[in-house]
């Protein structure tokens, strides 16, 4: 029962998340203003916007123009419940709220924050090939704050910073900017103040690794041409909430296989 309220919950704030994608990429505030189809500019009232029911019972389509509307916004909501019922599953496994501590309320609202902006993050720069510095650096600003709080070292929270901001700006100014941008920098400081030393390094690896097999089906696919943009930030916050979530268990699954050698 839990697990489908926490789920819900993370349908209505992906359902917010879609709007401030949207706005941010508009230069609009997405805190005041209505919702308006943005083929008719029609206003959308509560029953057009309950997360993934009004989709499908419209049939993705605005109730008032018959417009289509894009995929992204079931998609999103759909992942951001998921996303949030994963997280509180991890920080309590025994799904009882009656045996939650302050410490692990604080640890489960930092993390939904924080997979909230990461989830910004995938979505804008798949979109837009961009990452923004005014979702990156109040993100930042969250991780260190709250990690701090939750007992993680200063130095070893800034180390990480500045190994996952360090490892890009090696890129950059070896490139001139052609391999990464400055978004990358940022987003590599994030992952440090997020995930803490060495969890940063474990999280850049998978990214990696990830990047490259969705790079060679695209390339294989026909989708991409060598020398072809790829959103990279995208790959980045997916590496890292994966490392949020297992990190410590893939690095004793990865260093188990070097017994059998």
């Amino acid at each position: 029962m839990i697990v489908a309220f926490v789920f819900i919950l993370g349908l209505f704030v992906g359902s917010f998340l879609n709007v401030v994608v949207l706005r941010l990429h508009r230069e609009e505030s997405f805190i005041k203003g209505y919702s308006k189809c943005l083929f008719c500019k029609h206003r959308l009232y509560a029953k057009d916007l309950i997360p993934l029911f009004s989709y499908l019972s419209l049939k993705g389509r605005c109730r008032y123009c018959k417009k289509r509307f894009s995929n992204q916004y079931p998609v999103l909501e759909l992942m951001t419940g998921l996303v949030f019922a994963l997280v509180f599953w991890k920080i309590i496994p025994s799904l009882d709220l009656a045996s939650v501590t302050a410490l692990q309320f604080v640890h489960l609202l930092d993390w939904w924050a924080i997979v909230s902006f990461l989830i910004i993050i995938f979505v804008y720069d798949l979109k837009y090939y961009l990452i923004l510095d005014k979702v990156v650096w109040p993100g930042i600003i969250l991780a260190l704050v709250v990690n701090l709080f939750l007992g993680f070292s200063i130095f070893n929270l800034i180390f990480a910073a500045v190994v996952g901001g360090g490892f890009f700006l090696l890129q950059f100014v070896v490139s001139k900017g052609r391999w990464i941008g400055g978004g990358d920098i940022r987003l590599g400081v994030f992952m440090g103040a997020i995930l803490g030393w060495p969890h940063v390094l474990t999280a850049l690896f998978i990214s990696y690794i990830l990047g490259s097999f969705i790079s060679i089906f695209l390339l294989l696919g026909k989708r991409k041409e060598l020398g072809d943009k790829i959103p990279f930030g995208t790959f980045l916050a997916l590496g890292t909430f994966i490392t949020m979530l297992w990190g410590p268990a893939l690095i004793d699954w990865y260093f188990s296989l070097f017994y059998y050698i």
